[in-house]
């Protein structure tokens, strides 16, 4: 009976366990939408700037410090963002896998290495570890906004223009004496994990700064109408007010800024989807394991009666054979 009540106990613990999963399942589904949105909804700023800083480094002399390697430079630094809470699967696990890739690299290239956490799980797992944090940043892994990440976001631009050389002032979030300000670096990667489907999830490495060069090839159309489509096609010319050079310091900061609260979106969507997946799969383990649990107790149950009917009959017998001697 002892064996009977354990499974009925088991069972009724697998199931609580089952609808805390299911809820967290729900939760994740419904949040995935609204990252998604905020995805989207960001991206035609993300557009416009992007065409505004096309624009103007065609017309600049492209002599700015986030678009070329320093010289000397031996400060690296990298942001690993992680999430605020657990039961997301291997989505921190792989984070932390690709950022000690690229912190073996760094340092094989002899670079002094600068860690930068967004997320109590990152901020947990190298503290524990022991490892040095420059800065971390906690409580908007799943909705970050603009002005939660601002302080993030401004420092290590700020960091970076002033190079391993110069400081950065303080801000909020970072570690050591409040109000000192804090040594620069000369590169910027942030690990983070991108959003491709709702069961595909990727751990990557960016080099944000300096920014690298991407080369886009056009395809030449070389048919018969190539003359007649370009006939009267003129390129548009832009003046800028004030110069073009200007105008691109100014706003190179804030396209390095937009390009990485992106990548925080994207790394907001991608917790959801794995947080989403990892409890579908605990609710269908828990639904399998209900089910082999109550199988055992069925058969234990019916074993107990058989046992039961069996010890009944026998003792009907033996009165039977008692009351025929007498």
């Amino acid at each position: 009976m002892a064996n009977l009540r354990e499974l009925r106990n088991r069972i009724k613990s697998v199931n609580s366990t089952k609808k805390i999963t299911k809820a967290q399942e729900l939760i994740a589904t419904s949040r995935i939408t609204k990252a998604q949105a905020r995805v989207e909804a960001s991206l035609p700023y993300a557009q416009e700037i992007r065409h505004v800083i096309d624009r103007l480094a065609s017309a600049s002399s492209l002599d700015h410090p986030m678009l070329r390697e320093r010289e000397g430079g031996n400060r690296a630094a990298i942001l690993v963002v992680s999430s605020d809470r657990g039961m997301a699967g291997g989505y921190n696990y792989n984070v932390f896998k690709k950022t000690a890739e690229l912190r073996s690299m760094l340092e094989a290239k002899g670079y002094e290495v600068v860690l930068y956490v967004s997320g109590n799980k990152g901020l947990g797992y190298y503290k524990f570890r022991g490892e040095a944090i420059a800065g971390a940043w906690t409580g908007f892994s799943q909705d970050p906004g603009y002005k939660e990440t601002h302080d993030m976001r401004r420092h290590l631009i700020d960091a970076f223009e002033a190079g391993s050389a110069g400081t950065a002032k303080w801000r909020d979030g970072l570690f050591g004496p409040e109000g000192e300000p804090v040594q620069g670096f000369d590169q910027l990667h942030v690990v983070y994990t991108e959003f491709e489907s709702m069961l595909t999830q990727t751990a990557r490495a960016h080099q944000l700064l300096p920014i690298e060069p991407v080369v886009e090839v056009d395809e030449i159309d070389l048919d018969e109408d190539i003359l007649h489509r370009s006939e009267g096609e003129v390129a548009p010319d832009y003046e800028f007010e004030p110069d073009a050079d200007t105008l691109f310091a100014a706003l190179l900061p804030k396209y390095v800024s937009r390009g990485l609260f992106a990548m925080l979106l994207e790394a907001a969507a991608s917790e959801s989807a794995s947080r989403r997946n990892a409890m579908k799969s605990a609710t269908d383990n828990a639904t399998a394991l209900v089910k082999d649990l109550s199988r055992v107790a069925n058969q234990a149950r019916q074993a107990q009666i058989t046992q039961e009917i069996t010890e009944i009959v026998g003792g009907a017998g033996a009165l039977a054979e008692s009351g025929e001697s007498d």
